[in-house]
């Protein structure tokens, strides 16, 4: 314990930045904060700082010492959070962020029974139709398709997922030969138009090979619910995601075309700003996201 009060007296005293300063603000006297340091530095065997009642400099082994010791001091506060944790019920406010569709049919039935399990927690689910920025809107958790771009976010994987290409058996019994994904360029393809373009560009994986195709057709909409009703109602082929529209696919009401050529992974993610000490709600969130979703939708083919 007494290595631990000198590495927040160094931690202190380098924030300080000087001799008189930090006597001022632990309420010690010059002489005493003096002496302290002189004692660090006699167990220690080296020079910490060099030093004048107005400014204080560290010496490289200073440096190291505060450097090295800030990172200790800080695992020791989050052992002590998380031993607190475990014999503590699950308090504050966690902040989620999903996409409209996801978000109602599997985040909102979980985030239900959690805050039923942790009668103490705060929730509060905010869907939109893109993924939004977590620092600059707030949210402690994402849940988004993908792994981040941004490096500074971590991602852990609570679902497994990939896109079908699928359609009605109507539509498949009257459509032309369908043989590879070149073909689809003379097909009846439901677009989710997220932009001003005429096409859309669908990319298919068979054996390692990754392949891109331009497809359009005479029916478009931004909304992914409105192409699977017009697909089930025998408009063309789409490519959708497979916790969207399994339950059609088990019921034959909808059927997988090219299965040699799969749609791109499209796994789901809870994505949070990485720092060293999470906090207890968000861990227990993000375990429990693992532990049921998968539950809720079956591994893709």
């Amino acid at each position: 314990m007494d290595t631990l009060n000198d590495l927040a007296f160094f931690q202190r005293l380098a924030q300080c930045g000087s001799l008189t300063a930090t006597a001022r603000e632990l309420g010690l006297s010059l002489s005493a904060v003096s002496r302290r340091l002189m004692q660090l530095e006699a167990r220690l065997g080296v020079p910490l700082a060099h030093r004048t009642t107005r400014r204080l400099t560290l010496t490289a082994e200073g440096e190291l010492y505060c450097r090295r010791g800030a990172a200790i001091l800080e695992e020791w506060q989050a052992l002590e959070s998380d031993l607190h944790d475990r014999r503590s019920a699950l308090t504050g406010r966690l902040r989620i962020n999903a996409t409209f569709g996801f978000g109602r049919r599997h985040i909102a039935p979980l985030v239900s029974r959690f805050t039923a399990e942790h009668p103490r927690l705060e929730m509060l689910l905010e869907l939109t139709n893109f993924p939004l920025n977590l620092a600059d809107h707030g949210f402690d958790v994402g849940i988004r398709v993908g792994r981040p771009p941004d490096s500074r976010l971590v991602a852990r994987r609570v679902l497994a997922n990939r896109r079908i290409l699928c359609a009605s058996p109507a539509y498949i019994a009257s459509m032309p030969p369908l043989r590879t994904p070149q073909d689809l360029a003379g097909h009846a393809c439901l677009v989710i138009r997220e932009n001003d373009s005429d096409y859309a560009l669908w990319r298919f994986d068979r054996d390692g090979e990754t392949l891109a195709v331009k497809v359009g057709g005479r029916l478009a909409s931004n909304d992914g619910e409105v192409i699977t009703r017009l697909a089930l109602d025998g408009h063309g082929i789409m490519l959708r995601s497979w916790w969207d529209i399994h339950p059609a696919l088990e019921a034959g009401r909808l059927q997988a075309l090219l299965p040699e050529w799969q749609g791109v992974d499209a796994d789901f993610y809870a994505v949070y700003e990485s720092r060293r000490h999470l906090p207890a709600r968000l861990h227990a969130f993000i375990a429990y996201l693992e532990d049921t979703l998968p539950g809720r939708v079956p591994p893709p083919p």
